[in-house]
């Protein structure tokens, strides 16, 4: 794999570039970070030594323990120059978060600390991920400055759209997910000879999301899954060389690179087009949340309030799209059901349920927990299989789907199909 040289500039999306390296290092690459004196504000050195395994320099200055050696790489023999040896070793140097101020820095090559002196001294490709305020990021400085990095070869992971860090403001500017930008780094490293990926030849199929049922012309029935959980699991199928087709029901999110995105609304719409991607398919993972009931009737207009003592609905149950597509499966294909249960009785709901549906695998989770489940950066799970069952303690979504698709690969290998079956 390969040695990731991390620079972490000033703001408040520093914190998640522990994230970035967490799910770096998890991937196999060895990384060394090095901070500005303004992003320790932020996060501390410390956090970034302990995850890295490796010293964290911040001063053109200060000695390397290491002397510019990755982990896993003997150090050389004598104290060489920090920021030198350290590009002279990486295969990619990434900024992220990338401030106005780094990106006004990279662009015009002034040396005021050391990661910009590693910078200028770096063979290695660059690959940035701004962070900053909206109106920031769209002043024609940043602009011109962006523009330029790009025409000198540099790789922009742009910003998202969303909250921002001032309360109350929205736009583009949140940083990029962890995910993402590991993935352009990967890319950029990929003229290096080429090490298979774990998922690669595999086609796997993500359905994210919650379904909604029309009652009338403006309302429905739905429930609160924001579809980050299925889109952690087709970026991190992506990143392990899979092939995704990702089908969402109402997700706001930006879709990952890379994947082919259905969008559907009602429980009818997702089971259709999972059902037409299906048999294509090798891996089916059902991390949409997908309504239980329907109204009968949808009124073509509005239904209007004034005059109405109440409102009666009545109700008819959906296709269990993932119990159907398990009754037509090949003997080739994996099948992932999700399931989000409340309190107690949970695991025994959730083990009826993979038995019930032929299921190789049931992620659980119980949304009786504050903090955790729909609408949130983080979950923790419990996963079981008919071999037994594995706890996926709080953390980010991107490490749960990082843990299901492990099981995937653990199911995959079991004998049964191992033979011709298995792609």
């Amino acid at each position: 794999m390969g040695r990731i040289l991390l620079g972490v500039t000033g703001g408040i999306a520093a914190y998640r570039a522990v994230e970035l390296v967490r799910l770096a290092t998890k991937a196999g690459h060895a990384v060394r970070v090095v901070q500005t004196p303004s992003s320790e504000r932020f996060v501390g050195r410390a956090t970034f030594a302990a995850v890295t395994g490796a010293p964290v320099l911040v001063s053109s200055f200060e000695p390397d323990p290491a002397r510019g050696a990755f982990p896993g790489d003997p150090a050389p023999d004598h104290d060489p120059i920090s920021h030198l040896e350290l590009v002279e070793r990486c295969d990619v140097l990434v900024v992220a978060p990338a401030s106005a101020s780094a990106l006004a820095s990279l662009a015009h090559g002034t040396t005021d600390g050391l990661l910009y002196d590693a910078a200028l001294a770096s063979p290695a490709p660059l690959v940035l991920a701004p962070a900053m305020n909206q109106r920031m990021w769209e002043h024609p400085a940043t602009r011109a400055n962006v523009a330029l990095l790009e025409d000198r070869g540099a790789t922009i992971v742009e910003p998202t759209v969303g909250p921002l860090a001032s309360r109350g403001e929205w736009g583009a500017g949140r940083l990029a997910e962890p995910t993402e930008i590991l993935a352009a780094a990967e890319r950029a490293m990929a003229p290096a000879p080429y090490t298979p990926r774990s998922l690669d030849v595999l086609r796997v199929l993500v359905t994210a999301g919650g379904t909604r049922e029309p009652i009338d012309a403006v309302r429905y029935i739905g429930n609160r899954s924001s579809g980050r959980m299925g889109f952690a699991v087709a970026r991190e199928a992506l990143r392990r060389g899979a092939e995704v087709t990702l089908v969402a029901a109402n997700v706001g999110l930006e879709a990952p690179a890379g994947a082919r995105v259905i969008k559907v609304e009602t429980a009818s719409e997702l089971e259709a087009a999972t059902r037409e991607a299906f048999p294509a398919a090798d891996v089916l993972v059902m991390a949409a949340a997908v309504g239980d009931f329907r109204p009968v009737r949808a009124e073509a207009a509005k239904i209007a309030k004034s005059g109405r003592g109440g409102l009666t609905l009545e109700l008819e149950p959906t296709v269990d799209v993932l119990a159907a597509l398990s009754s037509e499966r090949a003997g080739h294909q994996t099948l992932i059901g999700f399931a989000a249960e409340h309190g107690e009785g949970a695991d025994r709901r959730a083990r009826e349920k993979l038995e019930r549906k032929g299921l190789d695998a049931l992620v659980l989770n119980d949304v009786s927990r504050p903090g955790i489940g729909f609408d949130t950066a983080e979950n923790e799970v419990t996963i079981l299989t008919g071999a037994g069952e594995r706890h996926v303690d709080r953390g980010p979504k991107e490490e749960v789907a990082a843990a299901v698709l492990d099981t995937v690969l653990e199911i995959r290998a079991a004998p049964a199909l191992s033979g011709e079956g298995a792609r």
